[in-house]
């Protein structure tokens, strides 16, 4: 795409110098340069917005206490912390958590980015039952708010099969994208499997999702389209159908429940392969051990220098010479739980 005539070279070159990391991957990509150090590694630390209190994961330590929570202060931490560590690609973060880490200094190469809706099949409260009913479109978050921070944010739907609540998702969807692009705020689109499908069998899940998505996105011009999406792994077969149908879309896996080392790294290397370009990862990352190491060694994952088995050996050492103790013995840690990744 040629550059706008209005810019002079200074400008140019300007803009290319505040270019992020992000935004330097993205442009590879859809350059068709990708190359696995182009991957993009997100973590989604806007779980306040899903699951309340127990959102930043049980104390950990020795006693350790199930029944008691990181707090904010300590939820905050982390996510400075992997910001100076400079190994991600994008932060996630609830509107409340984000003002205040813009706030507090510049990112650097990391962007912010906002959780912008929260449909009810993420309200994860203790005792609460809304993740049993159908999913219905919600938006707390005010872009007007965000966006003198903020010019990224995450747009969530949830497809069940049924036409009065997915015809409620699909118009809410095409509100938030109106007010977007009048903001110049951007997005990514994620798309979970359904909470409560109807009439839907368990094999036709993938296709319905992807289905579901290409649908959703043909009657988007550019203006409005997500820049990248964010859907379940449903194994390599759904997965490289979405990758493959149409290049400029480009798509990224979510990390679900937190599972094994080996899942997480498993889960990375399989959706590497099979087309995607972008991992966000929450619990996968916030309940580790050692949130820092373990992504320390996802991109030599996925530049193929380490196995999956052999980054959870690597990671074992790295929390032993850090006295940490790990939540699980090695051999257990090098188990595949995932059914989905055990089936490919």
């Amino acid at each position: 795409m040629a550059p706008d005539s209005s810019l002079d070279i200074g400008d140019i070159r300007r803009h290319a110098l505040r270019m992020r990391r992000l935004d330097r991957k993205l442009s590879n990509i859809a350059a068709g340069r990708y190359t696995p150090d182009d991957f993009v590694i997100a973590d989604a630390k806007d779980a306040d917005m899903a699951f309340g209190v127990t959102s930043a994961g049980p104390v950990t330590g020795v006693p350790a206490r199930a029944d008691r929570f990181r707090n904010r202060r300590e939820y905050l931490g982390s996510m400075r912390a992997l910001v100076a560590h400079d190994e991600l690609d994008i932060l996630l973060a609830s509107a409340s958590n984000g003002e205040r880490l813009a706030g507090e200094s510049p990112l650097g190469e990391v962007t912010l980015a906002i959780r912008a809706n929260d449909t009810t099949d993420i309200w994860n409260s203790r005792g609460g039952r809304y993740p049993t009913l159908p999913s219905r479109p919600f938006r707390t978050a005010d872009l007007t708010s965000i966006r003198p921070f903020c010019d990224l944010v995450l747009y969530s739907m949830t497809f069940n099969n049924d036409v009065d609540y997915d015809l409620a998702t699909l118009e809410a969807y095409k509100a938030f994208r109106q007010e977007a692009a009048a903001l110049g705020v951007r997005h990514f689109l994620e798309v979970f499997n359904p909470n409560m499908p109807a009439d839907l069998a368990r094999e036709q899940v993938g296709a319905f999702v992807n289905d579901s998505i290409i649908r959703a996105l043909a009657g988007i011009t550019q203006e409005q389209r997500p820049l990248f999406l964010k859907v379940a792994y449903n194994g390599p077969d759904a997965l490289t159908e979405l990758a493959e149908y149409d290049p400029t879309v480009v798509v990224g896996i979510l990390g679900g429940s937190a599972g094994t080392t080996r899942d997480t790294f498993e889960l990375l290397h399989q959706a590497e392969r099979y087309g995607a370009r972008v991992a966000l990862f929450g619990r996968k990352i916030q309940r580790a051990e050692s949130q820092l190491d373990l992504v320390t060694l996802m991109r030599p994952v996925l530049r193929g220098e380490l196995s999956p088995a052999d980054a959870v050996r690597a990671y074992h050492d790295a929390l032993e010479k850090a006295e940490i103790p790990p939540e699980r013995e090695l051999e257990a840690d090098l188990e595949v739980t995932d059914p989905v990744l055990r089936s490919a």
